[in-house]
């Protein structure tokens, strides 16, 4: 049990299955373990209005404010109160994010997480460094990742959000596609267009973007892990050839295969230190979750990516690559019934996270189009491969 934990017990809200508090906690979960990125923690009084606001007592836009005010009429301070201020004001900015879908695939979109988390936090909240950074790492034996140039944060950043919307995920295997998503985070964060925060806003526009693409990844994993991931993503975008040293995405693939397929790789930080301690290096038989080319002899792809009911699977088989209306779809399935359709087949797969709409912004665009989020092309590939085998 860590020392946030004897405070509120996320898992019996969770456990409980009251969709509303259960999705309070989840995000209260993740925005407080999400501070120990920056080895913050937060204080008992956070703990006890984030518990108020899970129970439904207040709205998370009240919490908000309860803890802004608490350090303004703060009356005894501490030594650690600037630290914790930090920590519990981000975790409520966090929270509020987390319990809202919105999202905008953006520059402006990312900058704008960033702003949100660090609202009445730090000055330059959802502004972009205007100087170069590096940092020393434990992992590292002190050393830096390289960072992008300053002059060029907007660029680059603008780069690789448009590679990853032109990326074609047709035809990947379910392995294939947490690699890449692996990899896509990884050079975001690589960038680190923020001078602070960069971690935690990676994280949360990770969350958001993942959610965008029809997975559920809102877990324990970026509350217990969160340090982890730092560390994971600094060994991804480290390389030293005079030391003989080279990019490792091992230990971040394991963590995105823990979260988009529900595996339970080890997650340890000490593998990850270059040049360990012979007692800290990985054993040799721990499992690699180096992405296997077998294909799946099953349809059933385990953990996130899996769902039973057929009616999902089916409509998965018929939009496959394409994009389709809704009469092309009832079309295909041989279907008259348009609410039908809509209550038992469309609605529950984008409520699943297999289909999304064409025009997000424009629910009703006169040419409005259906087709599989990235979730829903992992399974119609595991699929379309179980068939041919």
């Amino acid at each position: 049990m860590n020392e946030n934990e004897q405070y509120i017990n996320f898992d019996e809200y969770i456990r409980q299955g009251e969709p509303q508090k259960k999705e309070r906690a989840e995000a209260w979960r993740v925005a407080i373990g999400l501070q120990a990125v920056d080895g913050l923690k937060t204080s008992e009084y956070l703990q006890q209005t984030a518990r108020r606001n899970i129970e439904g007592e207040i709205t998370i836009d009240e919490a908000r404010e309860l803890v802004k005010e608490y350090y303004i009429k703060k009356t005894i301070h501490d030594d650690d109160d600037a630290e914790k201020e930090e920590a519990d004001r981000v975790s409520s900015n966090i929270s509020k994010l987390l319990q809202t879908d919105a999202f905008t695939y953006s520059v402006a979109g990312f900058a704008a997480i960033h702003r949100a988390i660090f609202e009445g936090v730090f000055k330059h909240a959802g502004r972009f460094r205007d100087y170069d950074i590096s940092k020393k790492e434990w992992v590292l034996r002190g050393d830096s990742v390289l960072y992008g140039r300053w002059q060029d944060l907007q660029m680059a950043v603008e780069y690789d959000l448009e590679q990853e919307r032109l990326f074609d995920y047709t035809g990947l295997n379910k392995d294939q596609m947490v690699e890449h998503l692996a990899k896509f985070i990884s050079g975001l964060w690589q960038i680190h267009p923020f001078s602070e925060g960069n971690t935690r806003t990676t994280a949360i526009f990770t969350i958001k973007y993942l959610r965008s693409q029809g997975f559920s990844v809102n877990n324990d994993l970026f509350e217990r892990h969160s340090w982890y991931f730092r560390n994971a993503l600094v060994r991804a975008n480290y390389r030293n050839l005079n030391k003989g040293i080279n990019y490792e995405s091992l230990f971040l693939v394991r963590f995105f295969r823990n979260l988009l397929l529900g595996e339970n790789n080890t997650l340890k930080n000490r593998y990850m230190m270059i040049n360990p301690p012979e007692e800290w290096k990985m054993p040799e038989n721990t499992p690699s979750s180096t992405p296997s080319s077998t294909p799946s002899s099953t349809p059933q792809v385990q953990g996130m990516l899996y769902t039973d009911n057929a009616l999902i699977i089916r409509l998965i088989k018929v939009i496959g690559n394409e994009q389709l209306s809704i009469r092309e779809m009832l079309e295909k399935l041989g279907l008259k019934d348009r609410m039908n359709f809509l209550e038992y087949n469309l609605n529950p797969a984008i409520s699943e996270g297999y289909v999304r709409i064409l025009y997000p912004d424009k629910p009703r665009h006169p040419r409005q189009k259906y087709l599989l989020t990235v979730k829903g092309l992992a399974l119609y590939n595991e699929i379309s491969k179980s068939i041919s085998v």
